[in-house]
């Protein structure tokens, strides 16, 4: 028996050199709903799905000319790279190169650091690992994204490039030492590879989600589903003409197999949010929605969407839509930066026009161009080029990089100054009582705004953080070790940018200092809503380990500070702050039960609260801080763990506000005393903190002294 797979389509048009009005149109779509996702995220909120219709398209036409071509050694493998380098590349190094100039002339200095180095990541193809990396860190989800983090796709296409053909070759060769038909190989190879990324992308979107949404092995399979569906498609891959066969499914079916195909998309662009899941099995909707559309070919009849498809505005997107995908981002977040304000409907609209001439003139002068055949002969000329490209761009990179740590340097030094010349203004002691210092109105201010966003606690130098999914129990130890008098800090971010001010007191002490930290989550008997329930029961479990680890008797006081930035699970609209007192009334008191003596910092003001983050703004008002400015009734926060503590009205625990020495009476500046308060928009930096030392400890000391009598 011949070793055929029965037809799906019109024809099998497996084959890449054929135009499907459909994959245009889906590839119009795709770049649709990115663009507006972008523009309109509270409105598209799941537009990000574009991307994985993107990868289905990718994974369907790559397989399909693998299959019509099969690779059977380096020289096919190099030919193929070959040709997607002259493909891909040159639009992409493009928009990079350019992204470098962008930045440096509109994006606030605090930014060019950490864009080069996305810079660097996507001219190699590799920013999303970058990203994935960086995305569990809850800090840098508060920082700005960068005008390329949108290359994380590209990146992972680029790495399924590298992969899959090799793949490929290794299954024929396989069927060839097996003497088994190529189809019953390859095929059932490349969905064995399709399973195990999906497996593994529901397991790790399940654990680590944050991740799982960068990283390759989580996204193979929605471009593997895609070659296995071009292996289903095609025959023609193994040596059978199969032009003239027509479909054993009447075109109504197919009709309406096109139309439930982009209604499954459509559906999960306007219910899915940022909250969900993805990728995961979430995924599975839009990319099956893809895969439908693309096996049915949709007949170009009436009642079938095959028309709407092939409306030449349509298949023009689909034309230019890599171009749109690479220049519509970068503006996205530069032009507001330029202009000083968050993106106008008028800013919009004219991102789509400027977008959609650029692409234009991209897709013809650019990658036309670029993918004439005398461009790959002969076959080294491409890498050459490559190489050469990805060089220029790196070190263009790489000079704003340097050109940033240079600026950083001869800021360190500004600072060293700073601290060294004994001003009785500097930083808080300019708001303490009864002091005559003028308000800070312009800068400069120390640390800069370059510096200020890396002017951390030492807690992030050495790694204090007990992460998601909190397994664990992370402790460091400062200050004095041969101390009898030990001290615990506890809490998330808001209890450990309190660390340099209490390391001013301990050493004045002579106090010996151990963190019990964690990113995000929170020491409380109320449950937190994270992205999965292993994650919430994980911060739960991590509160009563730090209980259990305190209630040991060694420590004398434990120093707590947090904020809330998350909800209580299922809470209702306007009782989360009821949820949160009541779970810190809950922990406090196991606290006192344990004959733990407790002393409770009030969070501190949070200018994010009002969208400003302190070293962006400064950077941009330099010289008219006032811009940064904030009501106090605005910035300081309604603080549950204060009001739990106040509410208990126990001795064993007190509460320290020194809001008064960070807010004026009725304002709150980003830069008090010729200082930058904060690091981003809520942490206050190592040197502000440094210099509320003196007044946490007038407070703290006394708290310190009662602990130790009471034992004595």
């Amino acid at each position: 028996m011949p070793d055929t797979l029965s037809p799906l389509t019109v024809k099998a048009k497996a084959t890449a050199t054929l135009v499907r009005t459909d994959i245009q149109a889906l590839r119009a779509l795709a770049v649709s709903l990115v663009f507006l996702f972008h523009l309109w995220p509270n409105r598209m909120t799941g537009g990000f799905v574009g991307v994985d219709v993107f990868f289905v398209i990718s994974g369907f036409l790559i397989t399909s000319h693998l299959l019509a071509h099969p690779p059977t050694g380096a020289k096919d493998l190099l030919g193929f790279w070959a040709r997607r380098i002259q493909r891909l590349l040159p639009a992409s190094l493009l928009v990079l190169a350019l992204s470098v100039v962008g930045s440096r002339m509109f994006a606030p200095e605090t930014e060019w650091g950490s864009t080069a180095a996305q810079i660097k990541a996507a001219t190699l193809y590799y920013v999303n690992w970058n990203l994935a990396s960086s995305s569990v860190d809850y800090l840098a989800a508060e920082a700005a994204p960068s005008p390329v983090q949108h290359y994380w796709s590209l990146s992972i296409e680029e790495q399924f490039y590298l992969g899959w053909p090799i793949l490929l070759l290794l299954l024929f060769v396989l069927a060839r030492v097996l003497r088994r038909p190529a189809t019953r190989v390859v095929v059932p190879g490349l969905a064995l590879a399709v399973a195990a990324s999906l497996v593994y992308s529901i397991t790790e979107t399940a654990s680590n989600p944050a991740a799982a949404y960068f990283v390759t092995p989580t996204r193979i399979w929605e471009l593997g589903l895609g070659g296995v569906l071009a292996g289903l498609l095609s025959r023609r891959a193994f040596g059978r003409d199969v032009d003239h066969e027509h479909v054993l499914i009447p075109e109504a079916a197919r009709s309406a197999v096109a139309w439930l195909g982009f209604g499954a998309i459509a559906l999960t662009a306007f219910t899915y949010t940022g909250s969900t899941p993805f990728p995961g099995w979430q995924a599975l909707l839009p990319v099956l929605g893809t895969v439908a559309v693309i096996a049915v070919d949709a007949p170009l009849k009436r009642h079938s969407p095959g028309p709407i498809l092939a409306w030449k505005p349509i298949q023009f997107l689909g034309d230019i839509s890599y171009s749109v995908y690479l220049w519509h981002w970068p503006m996205v977040v530069l032009v507001p930066q330029a202009t000083g304000h968050p993106l106008t409907l008028e800013n919009k609209l004219a991102i789509i026009v400027v977008t959609l001439v650029l692409a234009t003139l991209t897709k013809y002068f650019i990658e036309d161009v670029f993918r004439q055949a005398r461009f790959r002969k002969p076959l080294f000329k491409p890498f050459l080029a490559m190489v050469l490209a990805m060089a220029l761009v790196w070190g263009a990179a790489h000079t704003l990089d340097r050109y940033f740590e240079k600026q950083q340097d001869q800021a360190r030094q500004a600072l060293s100054d700073a601290k060294g010349s004994d001003d009785p203004c500097f930083g808080a002691a300019s708001l303490a009582d009864g002091s005559q210092c003028p308000r800070i109105t312009e800068g400069p201010v120390v640390p800069a705004p370059n510096l200020a966003i890396d002017d951390k606690s030492d807690a992030y130098r050495d790694g204090c953080w007990e992460w998601i999914p909190f397994d664990g129990l992370k402790t460091c130890e400062y200050g004095d070790e041969a101390s009898d008098v030990h001290i615990a800090l506890v809490g998330n971010s808001h209890a450990g940018h309190w660390l340099p001010a209490l390391q001013v007191v301990a050493e004045k002490q002579g106090w010996h200092i151990t963190t019990i930290l964690a990113s995000e989550c929170t020491a409380t008997r109320t449950k937190v809503e994270f992205k999965t329930d292993e994650e919430s029961e994980g911060c739960l479990d991590w509160g009563q380990r730090v209980l259990d680890t305190t209630a040991k008797g060694d420590f004398d006081v434990v120093v707590t500070s947090e904020r809330n930035g998350r909800k209580p699970v299922d809470a209702e609209d306007g009782n989360e702050q009821e949820l949160w007192e009541q779970g810190y009334r809950d922990y406090l008191s196991d606290w006192i039960a344990q004959g733990q003596r407790v002393v409770v910092i009030h969070d501190t003001p949070l200018p994010g609260s009002t969208d400003v983050n302190g070293p962006e703004c400064t950077a941009e008002h330099e010289d008219g801080l006032g811009a940064c400015t904030g009501l106090r009734k605005d910035w300081v926060p309604n603080d549950a763990l204060a009001n739990a503590a106040e509410d208990i009205d126990d001795p064993m625990v007190s509460v320290v506000d020194l809001t008064d020495r960070i807010c004026g009476p009725k304002y709150c500046d980003v830069a008090v005393g010729g200082v930058a308060v904060y690091f981003d928009a809520s942490h206050i930096t190592a040197t502000y903190s440094e210099t509320l030392g003196p007044f946490l400890g007038r407070d703290l000391v006394p708290m310190v002294e009662k602990s130790l009598n009471k034992k004595r």
